[in-house]
């Protein structure tokens, strides 16, 4: 038997991409007990487009949030906590926190649900995004541990024993999510077999691509991210667009981060947690390498 699930998208001004996402979910094989979408002060027509489906599908509820003139993280916690709020009398066994700009294949839930049945110590799944016609990251390179924010499919127990998303407004709150299910003794999952679309470019919603990369080095030291392992993320970065460019904003969000002294918004034994991670992650990556030199093999290492 499948698992009962829920679902949460908190949503601001995304009348020009909502659709695909409601399309998707309502195209489902398994469809949800509830889709709770969250207004979250929008003023673009977001709420108009959604009423439409609700109207039509009685198990999606729209809930608007009061306006606000600042976009950050912090706000988005705050209204998929006024949706989990709508669900939380409900008995289901899974809740997903979905974005209101991706689509995809109308087995999606059914196929990470099916995983979760599977396995009772896998608390977060899903897949990979991939956005336009770029690749998604090789993962037999970088970590099927990290579970994208695109969409994150929880573990009902596994989501109230974190406590749920911290309200950070710099981001990373889905990072901080995956690292504290995996302190919890949660196993961790992204399944490579689906893939969602994801339509708008990450980190791009406010800022240009080279400033969203300077961003991303201030989410890397806000989490804690060794400094070594950051040089050595830096690096690969630069083999990507924008070339050279992209990997010096990344480290100089991170350097600058680091000399200002911003402060961190996770626990030392987080940090502690996931630097540990990082260098056990490391040294499998180092013997891969030596492997592939003496079979004279090469391919990309992503972090």
């Amino acid at each position: 038997m499948l698992l009962t699930y829920v679902l949460v998208t908190p949503a601001r001004n995304e009348a020009h991409l909502i659709e695909l996402t409601l399309r998707s979910v309502v195209e489902q094989t398994v469809r949800p007990l509830k889709w709770v979408i969250v207004s979250d002060g929008s003023t673009d027509g977001t709420d108009e487009i959604v009423q439409k489906y609700a109207a039509v599908h009685s198990w999606i509820q729209l809930v608007r949030m009061p306006e606000r003139a600042e976009r950050h993280f912090a706000g988005k916690v705050l209204a998929f906590n006024a949706g989990y709020d709508t669900v939380a009398n409900l008995d289901f066994d899974v809740v997903a926190n979905l974005d209101a700009d991706v689509s995809f294949e109308n087995d999606y839930f059914s196929y990470l649900l099916g995983k979760l049945s599977e396995d009772s110590r896998l608390g977060l799944v899903g897949t990979p995004f991939q956005e336009g016609s770029a690749a998604t990251y090789d993962y037999r390179f970088t970590s099927i541990a990290h579970v994208s924010g695109a969409c994150q499919v929880f573990r009902r127990e596994c989501f109230e024993q974190i406590g749920g998303y911290k309200p950070v407004k710099g981001g990373c709150i889905d990072h901080i999510a995956v690292i504290s299910a995996r302190m919890r003794g949660w196993r961790t999952r992204t399944f490579t077999e689906r893939v969602c679309q994801h339509h708008r470019p990450m980190g791009t919603a406010q800022h240009g691509l080279l400033a969203a990369r300077f961003k991303n080095g201030q989410k890397d030291y806000a989490i804690g991210n060794h400094p070594l392992w950051e040089f050595l993320r830096a690096v690969y970065q630069t083999t990507k667009k924008p070339f050279l460019i992209g990997g010096v904003m990344l480290v100089a969000g991170y350097v600058w981060s680091a000399f200002t002294g911003k402060e961190r918004p996770v626990s030392r034994d987080l940090i502690v947690f996931y630097r540990h991670e990082q260098m056990q992650r490391l040294k499998a990556l180092i013997m891969r390498r030596h492997r592939m030199a003496q079979t004279n093999e090469s391919a990309p290492i992503a972090y």
